[in-house]
């Protein structure tokens, strides 16, 4: 998924580095001698390359976690607010842990974020917002089934591992993760607290070692190990990579919603899941059924993929799109500090 905060121009990557962005998209846990023997490099020169790219803030590797496995609900949250209002409530937003990919939108007057809420109904903060001085208006869309993206990102379509190489590369935890973990209904994981401390060291790094899992745990080497493998094995835990402002060599971002009759909903999802323009794409309650985060390389191309690939969907009733000016925070319940 492909991070937008603003932290100065970074050129895109470059043949070698996508090669290893890709790698880190199929297993970001993988480690560099899996990596580079798959590659046909040396492992100094993944652990070099990795390192560069991590340090400059051009990408890093986060692991999170699937909301509705942890008995949370995500709900897709629209927040017009007065124009002076916006940065400052998206900045409020950001600072909050049950949040994640705050976006500014609408010329300054729009925000768009995901809200992870305990129980069916909310929580205080989809409460509150309604009543937020400045807000003039808030609407709430339950998040129901995951089309593409959580560990599958543009990459894992346009990049340029083969599929060789891609199967070599997949979890070696005993059991890959689901491809669809949102899919089917399940009760809630259990987590202990211990659990807890090593999901945020997790988010805050999915490459932290086994060393340093360890210490935020108070497990074992061991223990960290096995925990990390059920947890990925249960589809509690993914891991996704970030990337800084356009290095995907992207520039031009939007969110598309999509009416859409119910007995279509399934081929629409799979076929935006398929649309290399198509980052994310899911199932929600409301008027608008389809969300799905679009990037291209600019507005022209944005609007021949709505006259094209998505004006052939079967069984669309309207569409709503909103150009993504800024983000300010992505994946995760962390803010990323600058690197």
């Amino acid at each position: 998924m492909n991070l937008d905060i603003e932290r100065g121009a970074l050129p895109a990557l470059d043949a070698q580095d996508q090669i290893l962005a890709h790698a880190l998209q199929v297993d970001g846990r993988a480690s560099f001698r899996r990596i580079a023997e798959v590659l046909g490099v040396s492992d100094q020169t993944v652990a070099r390359r990795y390192t560069r790219l991590r340090s400059a803030g051009v990408l890093r590797v986060l692991g999170l976690t699937d909301p509705l496995r942890l008995g949370e609900v995500p709900w897709f949250v629209r927040i017009r607010c007065a124009p002076s209002a916006a940065a400052q409530i998206g900045e409020a937003l950001v600072r909050r842990r049950d949040t994640t990919w705050v976006h500014l939108a609408g010329g300054g007057t729009e925000i768009f974020c995901l809200v992870r809420a305990r129980g069916p109904h909310g929580d205080t903060l989809l409460e509150k917002l309604p009543g937020t001085p400045r807000v003039v208006d808030v609407s709430a869309h339950c998040l129901l089934h995951v089309f593409f993206g959580q560990d599958r990102s543009l990459i894992t379509k346009t990049g340029p591992l083969t599929s060789e190489q891609v199967a070599a590369l997949k979890p070696q935890d005993g059991q890959d993760a689901p491809e669809t973990p949102l899919a089917g209904p399940a009760p809630a994981y259990p987590l202990e607290e211990a659990d807890c401390r090593l999901l945020d060291a997790l988010a805050r790094d999915g490459r932290a070692s086994i060393g340093e899992l360890a210490a935020a745990t108070g497990w074992s080497q061991t223990t960290v190990r096995r925990r990390l493998a059920e947890l990925r094995s249960a589809g509690v835990l993914y891991f996704d990579v970030e990337y800084a402002p356009r290095v995907m060599d992207r520039d031009f971002r939007a969110s598309l919603w999509l009416s859409v009759e119910p007995s279509h909903l399934d081929a629409v999802g799979e076929a935006l899941a398929s649309h290399p323009e198509v980052a994310f794409a899911a199932a929600t309650t409301g008027p608008t059924n389809v969300f799905a985060s679009i990037t291209t390389h600019d507005a022209g191309s944005f609007y021949r993929y709505l006259t094209g690939p998505v004006a052939a969907l079967p069984g669309i009733l309207g569409t709503s799109t909103a150009p993504i000016h800024r983000t300010i925070k992505a994946a995760g319940p962390f803010a990323p500090s600058a690197p």
